[in-house]
């Protein structure tokens, strides 16, 4: 662990993604204790410019609501869809890769046509289609986005689970009589975690990005503040009130940056020999 964090912090574009994105998470747990009230409420006159109200740091709207207000109420929506979307993707994608990987055969082409249709509709038009089937909520929204992003950690899990079970353990463990499944979760899937907890990282990035294009497009919850939602309202206004759209943006590139750097910090730390080749 010692020797993890130390080739992490040598990293210091990763350090600060850490940095960034813990500050994100404090600010989005304390919403409520910044702002007791709800983000959608009109506060104040609207379209007051950013800085010169010290209690509306960013402005207002063009109804008076405090984008301050809605900027960290929407960092709970985003965060809370990035994560939650990659866990339910990672659960599928590792389950179908892990089957299709040691298994082989019929179940590793059926899974792999199955993995490879997903794979050829565009991400974002998918995730359109079940959002707009559905009615727009944080469940349908979740739902969409763990639908679209599982194939890449199948195919990413099965690649690392045909190298693996060619190793020795491996071979050790089907000879002493341990059960796939015993196998699949104590030897293959343990040894393969490393890549999976990289690509994690970048897919709460690359859900973060959707969740808020959908908002974007008005395809988000219409309960809750998100920072797709407040550019997709300001892009009427852009040219009256630029900052509507800008703060929220500011926002959705700061913490999709930080995460991919956390990410490549990741993929540093755990495989060193990689890195060292390509120096």
């Amino acid at each position: 662990m010692k020797a993890f964090l130390q080739r992490y912090c040598r990293n210091y574009g990763a350090v600060i993604g850490l940095l960034v994105l813990l500050a994100v998470l404090a600010l989005a747990m304390l919403a409520p204790v910044f702002y007791q009230e709800s983000p959608w409420l009109m506060v104040a006159e609207p379209l007051v410019k950013p800085f010169t109200d010290a209690s509306m740091p960013f402005g207002t709207d063009m109804l008076g609501r405090d984008i301050t207000a809605g900027m960290l109420y929407g960092a709970r929506v985003s965060l809370l869809v990035g994560v939650i979307s990659t866990a339910v993707a990672l659960a599928v994608g590792v389950a179908v890769g892990a089957v299709a990987g040691y298994c082989g055969g019929r179940i590793d082409d059926a899974l792999m046509r199955i993995t490879e249709f997903f794979q050829t509709i565009p991400q974002l038009a998918m995730a359109v289609v079940i959002v707009a089937i559905f009615n727009p909520s944080i469940y349908s929204i979740v739902a969409a986005i763990s639908v679209v992003s599982w194939p890449p950690v199948a195919r990413l899990v099965r690649g690392e689970f045909l190298s693996l079970k060619q190793r020795e353990f491996v071979q050790a463990a089907v000879v002493i009589g341990q059960k796939p499944v015993r196998i699949i979760c104590t030897q293959i899937l343990p040894n393969a975690m490393s890549p999976i907890i990289v690509s994690a990282s970048f897919m709460v990035a690359t859900a973060i990005l959707t969740e808020s294009a959908l908002s974007f497009l008005g395809l988000g919850d219409r309960n809750m503040m998100s920072w797709g939602f407040m550019i997709g309202a300001a892009r009427t206004m852009i040219r009256e009130a630029w900052w509507m759209s800008v703060w929220p943006g500011v926002a959705i590139l700061l913490t999709v940056l930080s995460i991919n750097l956390i990410g490549e910090g990741l993929n540093d730390a755990m495989n060193p020999q990689l890195r060292r080749r390509g120096e």
